[in-house]
């Protein structure tokens, strides 16, 4: 029986330590596709967050000389329409492992038009559309219990929705602690059948804003803008351990309630991960991060 071999990695993204930030597998694709029912079952092998799959686009092109790829991802269960973090785990690839030498390389995707990914120094710089929020009232269904089983009974200080990725953000009050933003466990089971076909929230994004008193700082002393965690049962992903696209969508809302366009993030997952955010006059913004390979092979077919 013919196999094929095709590369693979798994990197970890949004930081510059191994095992740390989140984790993406990269699958590359030249002179080829696979069906989106092969791509599922390899994301469901892989059981990370997400795996991304990168093909070249025209004959001749390869991932060493291209520029423009398409570039789709999925989690263990289903397809996704962005996802950050991959997206950087994918350029770092191209970039650190194969060779290519572009400055910057476009990404076709199927639901979100192209992104872009290019390199500032050690970092990997994504270029996403942002997506803007609104107030949500948080006594209508199913937000009011979804509120209850993500953060039982700490205090809320705003509630935002962005209707076009629905993603909800919960806002817990400044009062709160690092310690204790990290440490609350949602219950995710419940969290899940408040909308169990996720019509209204396919995202749940709980924020504090970061500041020297809640102890908000990275180990250099340099105070995050805010901190953020990232929860999607909808999508068969609990806790995300760093998102970048989630990014795209609280770069709005904190730009606009610090009223700064450079922001400092972390996410504060346990694995955690640190993120750099410029937001444009463009309606788009650049969210910034570091990756580090930690696996390269071959997947058999």
């Amino acid at each position: 029986m013919a196999t094929k071999s095709l590369p693979l990695f798994t990197v970890d993204a949004f930081t510059d330590s191994p095992f740390c930030g989140n984790p993406a597998a990269v699958c590359l694709l030249e002179n080829g596709d696979l069906s989106d029912e092969l791509k599922q079952k390899i994301a469901a092998e892989m059981n990370l967050s997400e795996t991304a799959f990168v093909r070249t686009l025209k004959e001749g092109d390869t991932c060493q000389n291209a520029s423009k790829f398409e570039l789709r991802w999925f989690t263990p269960t289903n397809e996704v329409p962005l996802c950050g973090h991959a997206t950087v785990a994918s350029a770092a690839v191209l970039f650190h492992a194969i060779g290519n030498q572009s400055e910057k390389i476009t990404f076709q995707t199927k639901m979100r038009g192209d992104v872009f990914a290019s390199r500032q120094g050690d970092r990997i710089c994504l270029d996403f559309p942002l997506y803007g929020t609104d107030k949500q009232d948080g006594s209508k269904e199913p937000f009011d219990k979804m509120i209850k089983a993500t953060i039982g009974d700490l205090p809320v200080k705003d509630l935002q929705y962005s209707t076009e990725t629905k993603t909800f953000i919960i806002r817990l009050d400044d009062s709160i602690n690092r310690s204790d933003f990290e440490s609350f466990k949602p219950d995710i089971t419940a969290m899940h059948l408040c909308d169990v076909d996720g019509t209204h929230v396919q995202y749940l994004i709980v924020a504090i804003r970061g500041s020297q008193a809640c102890n908000a700082v990275d180990n250099t002393g340099t105070v995050y803008d805010f901190m953020s965690r990232f929860f999607s049962p909808w999508n068969g992903v609990p806790e995300d351990p760093v998102t970048g696209s989630a990014h795209a969508v609280l770069a709005s809302y904190w730009s606009k309630e610090l009223k700064k366009t450079s922001l400092y993030a972390r996410q504060a997952s346990k694995r955690g991960g640190d993120l750099w955010i410029n937001v444009k006059d463009n309606n788009r913004v650049d969210i910034a991060g570091k990756a580090v390979i930690v696996v390269k092979g071959q997947l058999t077919l």
